[in-house]
């Protein structure tokens, strides 16, 4: 539990007062009582908010509980925010020694452990420069390299690797993998729910400081999916709502202007995605769907200069952000006019979806000038709607059911002339 003041002299004055509250009661946690086995990966997801990073720091003993009790057996290394337990005026190396004396290992077994330690982070001459003049991902470099080769028993870790770029990433990865298969007890938090399900033993769905869920990841990881896809939809049911009472339409029909909040989108904005939405073939948006059925993904772009030769585009992905399938007006051979300054363009993609697996997927519209094999982005938007498949009668093997016809002779024994 948190105490939150309206004022820093509030503090002062309860204080002074012998106690008398001045504050309000915030809990982060409430009523968390699990057990992590050793040796298991133990994931753990939420909403930010949801207390992830205080479960996490109590693991560590960085903070401690306002009643019960957390107990942890073995060696522990921690990389929770950017920087923790680092000294910004300090260089790397300092840094690397001081951590090492804070869990208990004297200057020689910090020494032995170094070279690798350097090697894994890759942060050059910065390594004898002071913390503070290191970006984020140079940053979490140097912590986890430090948290992974220290020989832990537990290692904690929060989404601080988000912040890492692809090539680290992966090489994170792969640590955490290994550190797995010498059985090292992990706690991971993450917002990744491919993660969730590539490395996690249990999970845990935290939601509003208490436990939602608790066991298996895969089925922890699409109930928390699903509970975020919805909340999207109940946010933009509320915009049209909203937009509808004012009674003013910010454009008509036929322009779609829907586009999820900090979607992340790419190129040089010379044109602009307005909106992307997903219907059936009478034009009701639709949320969820049984397949194999007929769609439309209707989306919107509006040019900020002239385009000569405009490409418009989807992109189909699964919840594990492989991509399944994509279609352009290139490609479906209809030659598109060039766009002028202000020019709104709505294009309407008839989709007939095959027999896909159950789960959450979702289109990124794009557009771009130039050819089919050679072009230039102007904009893309990641991820920016959402169509839950649902289970159909039959089950789907991997990703999607190929279209199959399965034909059988019989031959007898003196037709070939072996004896079977």
């Amino acid at each position: 539990m948190y105490k939150l003041y309206a004022r820093p002299g509030d503090r002062l004055k309860e204080w002074v007062s012998f106690g008398r509250p001045r504050h309000r009661e915030h809990w982060a946690l409430r009523d968390i009582s699990l057990e992590i086995r050793k040796g298991e990966t133990f994931c753990i997801i939420g909403e930010n908010g949801s207390g992830k990073s205080t479960l996490l720091k109590l693991i560590a003993g960085i903070l401690e509980p306002t009643s019960g009790a957390i107990r942890t057996r073995g060696r522990l290394t921690a990389l929770l925010e950017l920087g923790a337990g680092f000294n910004p005026e300090f260089t790397g190396r300092q840094n690397l020694f001081l951590s090492g004396a804070i869990l208990g290992l004297s200057t020689r077994e910090v020494q032995e452990c170094l070279e690798s330690i350097v090697a894994f982070a890759e942060i050059g001459s910065y390594l004898d420069q002071p913390v503070k003049t290191y970006s984020s991902g140079m940053a979490v470099r140097l912590g986890f390299a430090l948290a992974a080769h220290l020989h832990p028993e537990i290692l904690v870790v929060d989404e601080a690797l988000a912040v890492g770029d692809v090539y680290f990433r992966h090489r994170s990865m792969r640590k955490i993998h290994e550190l797995r298969a010498r059985g090292v007890t992990i706690v991971y938090v993450t917002h990744d729910i491919a993660d969730i399900k590539a490395i996690g033993s249990r999970a845990l769905w935290l939601d509003h400081g208490r436990i939602r869920e608790l066991g298996d990841p895969i089925e922890i990881a699409h109930n928390y999916l699903a509970a975020l896809m919805q909340k999207d939809s109940e946010y933009l049911l509320r915009q049209r709502v909203a937009v509808a009472a004012t009674e003013k339409r910010v454009a008509p029909p036929e322009i779609i202007t829907a586009l999820p909040p900090g979607a992340k989108r790419y190129g040089d904005g010379r044109v602009r995605v307005l909106g992307i939405e997903v219907t059936d073939p009478e034009g009701r948006p639709i949320e969820a769907v049984r397949t194999p059925a007929h769609i439309v993904v209707r989306t919107s772009f509006e040019a900020v200069h002239e385009l000569a030769q405009p490409i418009a585009g989807i992109l189909l992905r699964n919840e594990q952000g492989v991509d399944i399938s994509g279609a352009n007006t290139a490609r479906e051979n209809l030659a598109v006019e060039p766009m002028t300054p202000g020019e709104i363009r709505t294009f309407d993609f008839h989709l007939k979806l095959p027999e896909l697996a159950p789960g959450i997927y979702t289109f990124t519209p794009a557009i771009a000038e130039g050819e089919l094999v050679e072009f230039r982005v102007c904009d893309l938007v990641e991820s920016a709607a959402t169509l839950r498949v649902l289970p159909g009668e039959q089950p789907v093997y991997g990703s999607v059911r190929l279209p199959c016809v399965v034909k059988t002779e019989k031959f007898e024994a003196e037709e070939t002339g072996r004896i079977f």
